[in-house]
C-alpha cells in the first residue's frame, strides 16, 4: 500500500528521447518493420539517384559540342533546378502525408463497414436458423404429412446468407487529396514554365552571364525549350507523392528509369543525327518528362478515381497552408546552400572549383538517406492516422538507427573515395589540395546529414509541417551568419565549418521534437509501464 498522493513505486516515468534507442540491437533485423522500410527505401533511393545519373550522361553528350554549349546548359540547368526545387518539394512532401492519411482513413472505414456487415449477416443467419427450428418443431407436432412444404425456407435462408457474405467488388480508390495534388501540381508547372520562358534572359543575367557573352543565346534557347517540360515535371512529381502515400515506391522508380532511358537514347539522335545541338538535348529531356507523366498517369488511373470531386470537396486551403510552410522551409534551405556557394566563388576560381566538387559529393550521398526519409514519412503518416503508436515509435526508432548506420558507412566510403579519387574530378593540384582539406568535413558529417534528412521524413510523417518550417527558418538565420563570418575569417575551411554547423543544427532541431515528447510526439510522455 502506498500513502495517499504518493507516486506508486511500480510506475516508470517515460523518457521520450529513449525511443530513439528502442530495439537498438535489431537495427539490421529483417523483421516486419525492417522489411517494410527497406522495400520502400531502396526503390525510392534508386529513383532519386537515376535522374542525376541521366543528367551526367546528358552533360557528357553536350560536352562534345564545345565549352560554350556546356556552359550554357550548365547555367540553364542550375536555374531550372532551383525553380523546380521551390515548386516541387513542398507539393511532394505534403501530398505524401495527406494521401497516406486519407487512404488509411478510407481503409479503416471500409474495414469497419465490412465488420458491421458481417455482424448483420451473422445476426440474420441466427434469426433464420431459429425461425427454421421453430417451424420444424411446429411441423413435427402437427399431423400434416406434407413435410416438404417448409423445406425450401431453410434453403432460401442459406441463399440469402451466402449472398450477404459475398464480398462487394472493390472499385477504384476515391482519394480527394490525389485530385487536389494533381490540380495544384499542374498549375504550379504552368506557372514555372511561363516564368522561366519570359524571364529567361533576366535570370541568366542574374547568374552572371553578360549581355555580350556567347553563352547567353544558347543558354536562353535551352532554358526556354526545357521550360516547356515544367508542367509535366511538376505533375509527375505530384503523382510520385501520391504513390508514396500508397507506400508504392516501385512505380515511380519504373517511370523514372523508363524516362531516363528515353532521354539517353534520344540525346544523340537529336543532338548529332538531326544536328539540333543543345536544342536537341532540351527536346529529348522534355519528351522524356512527358513520357514519365503519361506512365504515372496510366498507372494511377488504374488505382484511383481521378475524376475531380466537387470544387467544395477539394482541399486547396489545407494544401496551400501547409504548402506555404514547406515553401518557406525550402527557400531557407536553398538560400543557405546558395550563399555558401556564393562565398566560395568570392574566394577565387580554385576555391570555387574545390567547393563545388565537395558540395556535389556531399549532397549526392544524401540521396540514400532520402530513400529512408520517404519510407519513414509514408509509414508514420499511416500509423499516426491509425493511432498505432507502438508502430510509430518502432518505425521512427528503426529508420533513425538505419540512417545513422548508413551515415557511418558513407563516411568511410566518401572519405576514402575523395582522398584517392579526387583526380577523377580535376587534375589541378591546387584544387586537389583544397579537396583534401575539405574531406574531414564532407566525410565526417555524413552521419549528421543522414540523421537530418531522415528526421525530415519522420517529422513530415507526423504532419508536423509548422514546426519543421519554423525551426528551419531559425536554423537558416544562424547558419547564414555563420557562413558569412567563417568565410570572411577562415576562407574555404570556414565555409565548411559553417556548413557543418548548419547540418548539425538541422539534426538537433529535427530530433528535439521527439526528445521532448511535444507536438504529435506527446504520446511518448503519456506512457507508463508497470514492473512485475
Amino acid at each position: 500500500m502506498t500513502e495517499t498522493g504518493a507516486v506508486p513505486t511500480n510506475v516508470i516515468r517515460p523518457i521520450p528521447i529513449l525511443v530513439i534507442f528502442k530495439d537498438l540491437t535489431h537495427v539490421f533485423s529483417l523483421d516486419a518493420i525492417g522489411r517494410e522500410i527497406l522495400s520502400m527505401a531502396f526503390p525510392a533511393a534508386l529513383a532519386l539517384a537515376a535522374d542525376p545519373v541521366a543528367s551526367l550522361i546528358d552533360t557528357a553528350f553536350v560536352g562534345r559540342l564545345g565549352a560554350v554549349q556546356l556552359a550554357a546548359v550548365g547555367v540553364s540547368i542550375a536555374i531550372f533546378n532551383q525553380a523546380s526545387r521551390i515548386t516541387i518539394f513542398p507539393i511532394v512532401s505534403i501530398t505524401t502525408s495527406f494521401v497516406a492519411e486519407e487512404d488509411t482513413m478510407e481503409r479503416m472505414k471500409e474495414e469497419e463497414e465490412a465488420k458491421k456487415a458481417n455482424q448483420l449477416v451473422h445476426a440474420s443467419d441466427t434469426l433464420h436458423v431459429q425461425d427454421s427450428m421453430e417451424k420444424g418443431i411446429s411441423s413435427l407436432t402437427s399431423n400434416n404429412d406434407n413435410n416438404n412444404t417448409n423445406q425450401p425456407q431453410p434453403q432460401a435462408s442459406n441463399t440469402k446468407s451466402s449472398n450477404g457474405k459475398k464480398p462487394n467488388k472493390k472499385g477504384k480508390k476515391t482519394i480527394k487529396s490525389a485530385s487536389t495534388a494533381m490540380i495544384i501540381g499542374l498549375i504550379l508547372g504552368l506557372v514555372q514554365a511561363i516564368s522561366l520562358i519570359f524571364g529567361s534572359k533576366v535570370l541568366i543575367g542574374v547568374m552572371g552571364v553578360k549581355p555580350d557573352s556567347p553563352v547567353l543565346s544558347p543558354a536562353q534557347r535551352y532554358l526556354t525549350i526545357r521550360s516547356l517540360g515544367a508542367p509535366a515535371l511538376v505533375l509527375s512529381l505530384s503523382m510520385q507523392g501520391i504513390f508514396r502515400g500508397f507506400k508504392d515506391t516501385k512505380t515511380p522508380l519504373f517511370a523514372t528509369v523508363v524516362a531516363d532511358v528515353i532521354n539517353i537514347v534520344l540525346d544523340p539522335i537529336f543532338i548529332f543525327v538531326l544536328r539540333l545541338g543543345i536544342s536537341g538535348a532540351a527536346i529529348a529531356h522534355v519528351i522524356s518528362q512527358y513520357c514519365m507523366t503519361l506512365i504515372l498517369f496510366i498507372r494511377l488511373a488504374n488505382k484511383v478515381d481521378l475524376k475531380p470531386p466537387n470544387f467544395g470537396e477539394l482541399q486547396f486551403g489545407k494544401f496551400l497552408k501547409n504548402g506555404g510552410l514547406m515553401l518557406a522551409r525550402t527557400i531557407a534551405v536553398t538560400f543557405c546552400q546558395t550563399l555558401a556557394a556564393a562565398m566560395a566563388a568570392r574566394l577565387g576560381t580554385t576555391q570555387m572549383a574545390a567547393f563545388q566538387i565537395c558540395l556535389q559529393v556531399w549532397l549526392t550521398t544524401s540521396l540514400l538517406a532520402d530513400g529512408l526519409a520517404v519510407a519513414a514519412q509514408a509509414i508514420l503518416a499511416c500509423s499516426f492516422t491509425e493511432k498505432d503508436y507502438n508502430k510509430v515509435s518502432a518505425a521512427a526508432s528503426r529508420v533513425l538507427q538505419m540512417g545513422f548506420v548508413l551515415g557511418l558507412g558513407l563516411s568511410v566510403f566518401v572519405g576514402l573515395g575523395l582522398y584517392f579519387g579526387a583526380g577523377i574530378f580535376t587534375k589541378d593540384p591546387n584544387v586537389i589540395h583544397l579537396i583534401v582539406i575539405g574531406i574531414p568535413f564532407v566525410a565526417a558529417t555524413q552521419p549528421i546529414n543522414s540523421l537530418a534528412f531522415v528526421l525530415d521524413g519522420v517529422n513530415f510523417g507526423a504532419s508536423d509541417f509548422a514546426y519543421t518550417a519554423y525551426s528551419m527558418v531559425g536554423v537558416a538565420a544562424i547558419s547564414i551568419t555563420a557562413v558569412i563570418y567563417m568565410a570572411k575569417f577562415s576562407g574555404f575551411l570556414g565555409i565548411w565549418i559553417a556548413l557543418t554547423i548548419y547540418m548539425a543544427l538541422r539534426a538537433v532541431t529535427g530530433i528535439v521534437r521527439i526528445a521532448t515528447g511535444t507536438g504529435p510526439w506527446k504520446f511518448l510522455r503519456g506512457r507508463v509501464s508497470s514492473s512485475s
